[in-house]
């Protein structure tokens, strides 16, 4: 019997202690240690998750090529500074078949956090205010309400390792999240791309469907997910089953990465997930909540938990990133900092 996902309202989370902050604590700690996966709903900001209102972040696939095109990142344009942050193309023979762009924290108006040589900390390019208008406000407010829940969920699960709630705050001051935007067209059957093998196809509820997104586990801590209303995104339950992921309107789905897991314990679970096609173009919108580059991970105070040596995390960033198919080729840009021993 394959295990639904939940869906969590997550309103309590921005009060005063409560009984049903409790049951809220609980049912999010229940699904980060159970399934890894779930969608919450209830919160500030959540007006964002409504057709129209993704619509205003979406614009910016309208844009003509040549603006585009100055948005692109150094490796796909060598005549850029940008390696980091940036516009990544469709890339026609690649399993991940998806074009966007990675915002960071300027984009909210966080300008002291680019102050530094470290191409994790680099500004975003971004289309002109007069190429779509009132574009960069929505980003800027849909940044700051995506890491008003990531705090709000961190702290939850704070509490629901029975630690001090604000334990992992001081690790997220002048963090560098990720606001991604993707799209995902229809792939062209025409391509001369074989998509009928293994890595390019499965067997779903009887029918063959493309893989547009390959199977991964999120590399860092919390992933906020606002889906278009087409399905698509599958999570791996505990039982090895791939479930659907519902795409409702008013929410969004939540899942934990494996340094999260890492550094609970295991107690956080980091859920594998893949996107397959759908029969409509699909638009998803996830935000990777992240602490600063300079945050030396270290074993939090958990009873059981390995042993480990402590790291920073932009270098852990890093080296997981690039091994993505849209960072290809910049592994060497970035030397590791490392933590003091």
């Amino acid at each position: 019997m394959a295990q639904d996902i939940d869906t969590i309202g997550i309103a309590d989370l921005f009060g005063p202690p409560s009984a049903a902050r409790d049951r809220a604590d609980a049912s999010i700690m229940a699904a980060a240690s159970g399934i890894g996966f779930m969608a919450v709903q209830d919160f500030p900001g959540d007006a964002w998750l409504t057709p129209d209102s993704r619509a205003q972040l979406l614009r910016i696939f309208a844009l003509p090529q040549p603006e585009k095109q100055k948005l692109l990142r150094w490796n796909f344009d060598q005549t850029k500074k940008n390696v980091y942050r940036g516009w990544f193309p469709l890339q026609p023979t690649a399993v991940s078949y998806k074009e966007g762009i990675d915002m960071g924290p300027d984009i909210a108006g966080a300008a002291g956090r680019s102050a530094s040589d470290d191409p994790l900390c680099e500004p975003t390019p971004l289309p002109a205010e007069g190429a779509l208008p009132g574009w960069r406000a929505a980003a800027a407010d849909y940044y700051r309400a995506m890491e008003t829940v990531g705090s709000a969920l961190m702290r939850s699960i704070a509490r629901g390792l029975g630690l001090p709630e604000a334990i992992f705050d001081p690790y997220f001051e002048h963090g560098i999240s990720t606001l991604r935007l993707i799209r995902y067209p229809l792939r062209d059957a025409n391509a001369g791309i074989d998509i009928s093998g293994p890595d390019f196809s499965v067997v779903h509820k009887g029918e063959r469907r493309t893989i547009i997104g390959r199977e991964h586990a999120d590399s860092g801590f919390v992933t906020l997910l606002a889906q278009d209303g087409v399905e698509g995104l599958q999570a791996k339950n505990l039982a090895g089953e791939w479930i659907d992921v519902p795409p409702a309107n008013g929410t969004l789905a939540v899942n934990f990465g494996q340094l999260l897991e890492r550094w609970t314990g295991g107690r956080v679970r980091a859920t594998r997930h893949r996107v397959i096609a759908p029969k409509t173009a699909r638009f998803s919108i996830p935000f990777f909540y992240e602490p600063r580059v300079d945050a030396e991970i270290a074993p939090l105070p958990l009873s059981g938990a390995d042993p480990f040596k402590p790291f920073l995390y932009g270098d852990y960033l890093w080296e997981a990133a690039t091994n993505f198919v849209e960072m290809s080729g910049i592994k060497h840009l970035r030397q590791p900092r490392r933590a003091a021993s």
